[in-house]
């Protein structure tokens, strides 16, 4: 707190400052809220080596010049991890969501991702790739955290080359879409609802060039908070006409195979996911992610079971994973 202290001191030199932690997110920063002469700031310790507050910095110069809201970088010390940051307030869209207002919100958040795939780099050099061995590392992460610590599941040599056909499946239908800018993870806690009605974004440090549908899916099927299927899928085909109209689709991918894009693209990151909440509770001990596992599970049950591509890994889900899941429950 030493190093927080200095470089508050530095900032506010005549004032006594008060932190008010706030809860953070899956990563290893730490977020403060103080107020000085009327005015709220947020203070991000983002320590090294295992957080990268230069990264941080470039991508909300990035952000910002393509138009979108995000927190202003008033003051910072990247060598110690810390950024004085502007406070959008604790409206997350998440708790602003209800049957009567989800379709306008999620049109306006899928709006406001055209500027975000206008990215190519950063004031740092290009994007990083979110290519085949990105993906499959991924995708790895629910073997190693979800069925094999959490689950403590053993796999003989036909379910790994099972999986691992799958795997390589997912990343290759991946990219055979275009490639654009991709927040990598946009969903309603990762939206700020300001005071205007617009929405500002937060936790975008993690940008990447790829999959064009990768943000879309992130929102629609969002870890925390599940929405009928029907609606999931007409908004979804309201963003393949949009991109069709803005010529970001080529002109013979149809609406079906876009939806599979879409579908795929979202089992993709769900099987991910499964893997980096166990990694949470068992590696950083964030259990809270826990309670969210069985609604990230049930994702990828919805896409297996539709596609007759995946039906192989859709039966050793139901079979094998599923039951030692509902156990753990």
């Amino acid at each position: 707190m030493q190093l927080i202290q200095s470089f508050l001191t530095a900032c506010f030199p005549d004032e006594v400052i008060h932190l008010d932690p706030i809860t953070g997110d899956a990563s290893f920063r730490r977020y403060f809220r103080f107020s000085v002469a009327q005015n709220s700031y947020i203070l991000m310790d983002a320590p090294t080596p295992t957080e990268d507050c230069g990264r941080f910095v470039a991508t909300q110069q990035a952000f910002a010049q393509a138009g979108l809201q995000v927190p202003r970088i008033i003051a910072r010390d990247i060598e110690q991890g810390l950024l004085l940051l502007s406070d959008l307030g604790d409206t997350l869209l998440l708790s602003e969501l209800t049957q009567e207002t989800v379709s306008d919100f999620y049109r306006q958040a899928l709006a406001q991702l055209a500027p975000v795939r206008t990215i190519s780099a950063t004031s740092t050099g290009p994007l990083p790739v979110f290519d085949q061995a990105f993906l499959l590392r991924e995708m790895q992460i629910f073997m190693d955290w979800f069925v094999l610590e959490h689950l403590q599941l053993t796999l003989n040599e036909q379910e790994h080359l099972m999986l691992q056909k799958h795997f390589q499946l997912l990343a290759d239908t991946a990219l055979q879409q275009p490639q654009a800018g991709m927040h990598r993870d946009y969903h309603a806690r990762n939206l700020m609802l300001q005071q205007d009605g617009s929405l500002a974004v937060i936790d975008f440090q993690d940008l990447v060039t790829g999959p064009v549908t990768y943000d879309a899916v992130s929102l629609l099927k969002d870890c925390y908070v599940k929405w009928p299927l029907e609606l999931v899928q007409s908004l979804s085909q309201e963003f393949y006409h949009h991109l069709k109209a803005t010529d970001e689709l080529p002109a013979k991918v149809s609406a079906e195979q876009f939806q599979l894009w879409f579908d795929w693209m979202g089992l993709q990151r769900h099987i991910k996911v499964c893997g980096i909440f166990c990694r949470l509770y068992h590696r950083d001990g964030k259990s809270g992610y826990l309670a969210d596992l069985p609604r990230v599970f049930e994702y990828v049950l919805e896409v297996t079971q539709h596609y007759p591509e995946l039906q192989e890994l859709d039966l050793w889900l139901r079979n094998k994973v599923q039951p030692a899941l509902e156990a753990k429950t």
